[in-house]
């Protein structure tokens, strides 16, 4: 046939191979020549896309951090990094320099906001820098592990978001522009909204997920725009129908999202993106101290239930850990590893009380809640029946596990209960002796608020439990209300200093401030103090447990709306004392409690039911369960057993779309080919583009060197569409037709009028996707089961795509290593040449 000078594809040619001089880039065939363009505008609106959707994302964060003076920092870091990647390719810079200067540029910025004084110029970094960098990841570690949501934003929490969101600037722009993966960097916005989502009760909230759709939108719109994919020549945005189906795409996305949390497991109830807050882990049922005791107390459910039965003359606390450690910023759990005991059997408080002291005995059922705190009532002097390896510590009597959690125990509790008397503790006067210095030490950064309060509610007290019961006495006022939403609302709903000022200024919050506040005024006032958490007094049940030689006892049931936080004192001679400072929670112990003394009102709706009464323990009812011995099976929590099905089923179902993700992919991208909608041109581009990959699939690879006429032959003739003539005369045709269409819109001449080329996508008979259609069943016909499900399930044509979009900036990184390696040797050649022709002049 008579050939014409190739013409260039344009943008609706589609990718079936490499050429013979390598890879080609979106939009090339063997033989078309690669123009530059023009640059435009498309880098600088990219940028904006990708600084609107996440900083849109990071809106979302206002509740992980408190209050928007954070943002600030945020989003100058999101611009600077965006644009300068806009630049640098404004300048044609390499995809290799343009990455290399992101991270310098957000290395600069991260300087100039954080670190100003210990740089260079202000932005550059130096040593101190580096010094100062330690010590605000320092912080930001502390922040993380010990605070509740929603933090102070220090200097060191702000930084880590700053310099995560720059970073994922850089790769969300990497998978929108130089890999042409524009749909693929929904994965890095996806990753800011889980923070929140996994953190805030309320979610993501409406506007951060918006503002996050709204940025994901423009980066799509804006690849498509200026790069429509090449081998859909009709899915552009110039498109009228696009908008059609990108609506509808749209509408489908979002009735999905609404909807799979219902049949997802780890999302807790509410509408999305506003209440149902991400969970993957399940259920709260573990109570993780200081940390995530607001989330358990605003449970609605009440997860993580806990059966006790004692012979206690009272409702006991039941006390897991102690939070003891107090730098100012926040409280946190000192486990002492160094010097816990193994064993449980015999526990040893290490003093002796002056007081009377009644030996108590309470059989636990932890059922599913899930800890390595043991709850046990204080002070433990010995814990049976336990399965694991357990250690406790002897100044605090917490015990953790080592290589086990409470989940399934059943144990039975010998605790130690010292009878209190107000006359006892009036008496204990002397100095504390033998306390660690931990629970003395008084933090240096104390609000000014905290101190004045301390020294106003004290004044005119002279014993250490006067000063106990008058700071009781305030925070149990009717001026202190308690209430679970006005932190979260106020912005302070945590347990360092900052939040104890704003909880004074406010009067209103839950056990965690409460305590907190108990806490440090007494150590203010010279009292060692310490906080335990644990859970407030429970309710009856109803049933009884035999316990040998104690008979039927009551038994008692909390949960996770029973969280507490309570504050311990010490009082020489007597020990560590609990105080009840909260108002409407628990129970304030007879040796603390006033006459006539009115407590702050309650605001919280998960309250009912979960105050014991002051009537004694409830006579024992006639029916009796005996207690289960440890390892015993128990009666199942129906919320259990369907937790583990649907857990499984969604990790089935995602697996099974892993697995098929290669199928469905290959399946898109043929029907995107095929759809009927091109015209001839595009059409026979997209036919022929369509008929290598299929070979690929089954094991006729295009080869680089091999013109479309040649590889048409060997296709006819490796017997995997069978026989010319017979039955399967037609997919040979159909091979034919398709290279000759190929040819024509290739090399050939421009068609002059309509229906000037081949290949009428109007007519059924020969269409492009008739014909592909019968090469693909013969294909199917004459192969092996083995390599019909090759091709199916794990197409070689997907596989290469996806294994060169993955090595790409290797690949990318490798061509500029060995360019700036043979520039550097021709520069060495020529400076040695000119020094060898120097030498030469000089001699001659």
């Amino acid at each position: 046939m008579t050939l014409a000078p190739e013409r260039s594809a344009g943008v609706h040619s589609g990718q079936s191979g490499a050429s013979a001089g390598g890879p080609l880039g979106p939009g090339s065939f063997p033989g078309t020549r690669r123009t530059r363009t023009k640059v435009g505008a498309q880098p600088w609106l990219m940028a904006l896309a990708v600084a609107v959707a996440v900083g849109g994302a990071a809106l979302s964060l206002n509740g992980v951090l408190r209050g928007w003076a954070w943002y600030s920092p945020v989003l100058s870091t999101v611009l600077t990094v965006a644009f300068t990647m806009a630049g640098l390719r404004a300048l044609r810079w390499r995809s290799v320099f343009v990455m290399a200067g992101a991270l310098a540029a957000l290395t600069l910025i991260l300087t100039f906001t954080f670190f100003r004084p210990h740089s260079i110029l202000g932005f550059v970094p130096s040593g101190a820098t580096m010094t100062q960098l330690g010590r605000h990841l320092r912080r930001a570690s502390e922040t993380v592990l010990g605070e509740s949501a929603p933090v102070a934003p220090n200097a060191g929490i702000v930084l880590l978001v700053c310099a995560a969101l720059g970073l994922l600037v850089i790769l969300i722009d990497a998978l929108a522009y130089p890999l042409a993966l524009p749909a693929t960097s929904g994965l890095g916005i996806l990753a800011i909204l889980i923070v929140p989502a996994m953190i805030k009760p309320q979610s993501v909230g409406a506007l951060g997920f918006a503002a996050a759709a709204a940025g994901y939108l423009l980066i799509l719109g804006c690849s498509h725009w200026f790069a429509p994919d090449p081998r859909t020549g009709a899915d552009t945005a110039r498109n009228p129908g696009q908008f059609r189906r990108g609506a509808l795409t749209g509408a489908v996305a979002l009735t999905v999202t609404l909807l799979l949390q219902l049949a997802i497991p780890g999302f807790d109830q509410g509408t999305f993106p506003q209440g149902s807050r991400l969970n993957p882990f399940g259920s709260a049922t573990g109570l993780n101290p200081m940390i995530s005791l607001g989330n358990s107390l605003r449970s609605p459910t009440g997860d993580g239930r806990i059966t006790f039965a004692t012979n206690a003359p009272s409702t006991p606390y039941l006390r897991s850990v102690t939070v003891d450690s107090f730098n100012g910023d926040n409280w946190a759990p000192d486990d002492r590893d160094d010097t816990r005991r193994m064993g449980t059997g015999r526990m040893d408080p290490g003093f002796e009380s002056i007081a009377t002291e009644v030996r108590v005995v309470t059989a636990v059922n932890t059922g599913q809640f899930t800890s390595p705190y043991l709850p046990a009532p204080y002070a433990p002097e010995a814990v049976n029946g336990l399965s694991g390896r357990w250690s406790w510590d002897p100044a605090t009597l917490s015990i953790k596990g080592v290589d086990a959690n409470t989940r399934d125990q059943q144990y039975v509790v010998l605790s130690v209960v010292p009878q209190l008397t107000p006359d006892l503790l009036a008496q204990a006067t002397g100095p504390a002796q033998g306390v660690p210095e931990q629970f003395i030490r008084v933090p240096e950064n104390v609000p000014e608020i905290v101190r004045t309060t301390a020294e106003a509610v004290t004044a005119g007290s002279a014993t250490a439990y006067a000063k106990a019961m008058a700071i009781q006495r305030y925070l149990r006022s009717v001026d202190f209300t308690y209430s679970l939403q006005s932190p979260v609302q106020g912005g302070y709903d945590g347990n360092g200093l900052s939040v104890l000022a704003d909880f004074l200024n406010q009067k209103s919050g839950y056990c965690i401030h409460f305590a907190s506040a108990m806490a440090v005024m007494a150590r203010l006032e010279g009292i060692p103090s310490r906080i335990a958490v644990g859970y407030a007094p429970g309710r009856s049940t109803g049933a009884t447990v035999t316990i040998g030689g104690q008979g039927a006892l009551p038994e008692y049931e909390v949960d996770a709306r029973d969280a507490h936080a309570w504050p311990e004192l010490y009082f020489q001679g007597l020990g560590w004392v609990p105080f009840e400072p909260t108002p409407s929670r628990g129970v304030v112990p007879s040796y603390a409690t006033e006459a006539q003394a009115p407590s702050g009102a309650s605001t919280n709706e998960n309250n009912d039911g979960l105050l014991p009464g002051n009537t004694p323990n409830p006579t024992p009812l006639p029916t009796v369960a005996p207690l289960p011995l440890p390892g015993a099976a128990t009666q199942a929590d129906p919320a259990a057993l369907i937790l583990p099905v649907l857990s499984t089923a969604g990790a089935l179902l995602f697996l099974g779309l892993l697995l098929a993700s290669p199928h469905m992919a290959r399946r898109a991208r043929r029907r995107r080919r095929l759809n009927g909608t091109r015209e001839d041109g595009a059409a026979a581009l997209q036919a022929w583009a369509e008929l290598r990959d299929l070979a690929m699939d089954y094991g006729v690879a295009p080869q680089t060197s091999e013109t479309p006429r040649h590889f048409s032959e060997r296709l006819r003739s490796a017997g995997v569409l069978g026989e010319p003539a017979g039955m399967d005369a037609d997919s040979h045709q159909a091979v034919r037709s398709l290279t000759l269409d190929f040819e024509r819109r290739q090399y050939g001449r421009p068609p002059s009028g309509p229906g000037a080329a081949s290949g009428d996508t109007s007519d059924p008979e020969t269409s492009g996707a008739r014909r592909i259609a019968a090469v693909r069943a013969a294909l199917r016909d004459h192969a092996s089961p083995l390599a019909r499900f090759r091709a199916e399930w794990l197409p070689p044509s997907i596989m290469a795509a996806w294994r060169r979009a993955a090595t790409a900036p290797f690949r990318a990184a490798r061509r500029t290593a060995q360019r700036t390696r043979r520039g550097l040797a021709r520069a060495w050649s020529r400076t040695r040449g000119a020094v060898h022709r120097v030498r030469w002049l000089r001699r001659s």
